[in-house]
């Protein structure tokens, strides 16, 4: 096996710009050269999404990203093998975004193998409940990947006993409801950082709703990064296969912001 790359290598210089695409929207190929634009504009983790038919967490952008991917008849071996092109010129952290499903009928030994393989850092699951998580911790454990939890605005015990066991960085949700742009952010950010490092020293990072270089300086003022889906998915939904430079703009921007 090649030497393990970390989530925490990304937080080690200071704040995180977590990025996210769906692999396979325009094209697999697309998707290889629109990862390496992104971490040459400043991502430090960048989320890939597995395409799946019913992303239930998911606001309307993702979700025709999703259906766009699954028209073009990408799988998770496409996937795979876009991560494969990409590790031949980066070691930049990767996680996967995936629906358990897709996971189970891949099996899960043989996925989380691959992640191993080819160096995948952690997964991402929305539909994966913490306390369901034991239904892959073991697999996870044995090949080194770490499970990402999602904190979202709930009680102060159960976001403790989630953040006390987590691993690589925990994502904390914004907002109630569905990934998608978002003009204000009203939660209680603060408040909810604070009671996750009561308990553990893993990096937190906020998700859901980012998307202008405003708001990702006020956030990262509390947590350790940020992380933007929808606004990024929307560029290249707007530009297709000729997304690489607005992304590289968009990206710098955000990055910028948050130093």
């Amino acid at each position: 096996m090649s030497e393990k790359i970390k989530i925490s290598d990304a937080f080690s210089n200071g704040k995180a710009f977590i990025g996210f695409l769906t692999a396979g929207d325009p094209t697999i190929e697309k998707t290889v050269e629109y990862v390496l634009a992104m971490e040459e504009a400043g991502c430090d983790i960048i989320e890939i999404g597995i395409p799946f038919s019913d992303p239930v967490a998911e606001g309307p952008v993702i979700q025709e990203a999703n259906l766009r991917a699954l028209k073009n008849n990408t799988n998770t071996d496409d996937v795979f093998e876009a991560v494969r092109q990409i590790r031949e010129k980066s070691d930049i952290p990767l996680v996967f975004l995936t629906y358990i499903n897709p996971v189970f009928y891949y099996g899960y030994d043989e996925f989380f193998k691959k992640c191993r393989k080819l160096n995948i850092c952690g997964i991402i699951s929305p539909d994966l409940p913490y306390d369901e998580k034991d239904e892959i911790l073991d697999v996870t454990n044995r090949y080194g990947i770490d499970i990402i939890s999602l904190i979202a605005p709930t009680s102060k015990e159960r976001i403790q006993m989630i953040a006390s066991e987590a691993s690589g960085f925990i994502y904390v949700v914004s907002s109630l409801g569905v990934t998608g742009m978002r003009s204000e952010i009203r939660t209680d950010l603060r408040s909810i950082i604070s009671d996750i490092k009561e308990v553990t020293d893993v990096p937190t990072a906020v998700g859901f709703g980012i998307n202008t270089p405003e708001q990702a300086e006020n956030i990262a003022k509390i947590a350790d990064g940020i992380i933007v889906g929808s606004a990024i998915v929307n560029i290249i939904a707007e530009h297709g296969e000729n997304a690489r430079e607005p992304l590289i703009d968009y990206v710098k921007s955000m990055k910028d912001a948050i130093l």
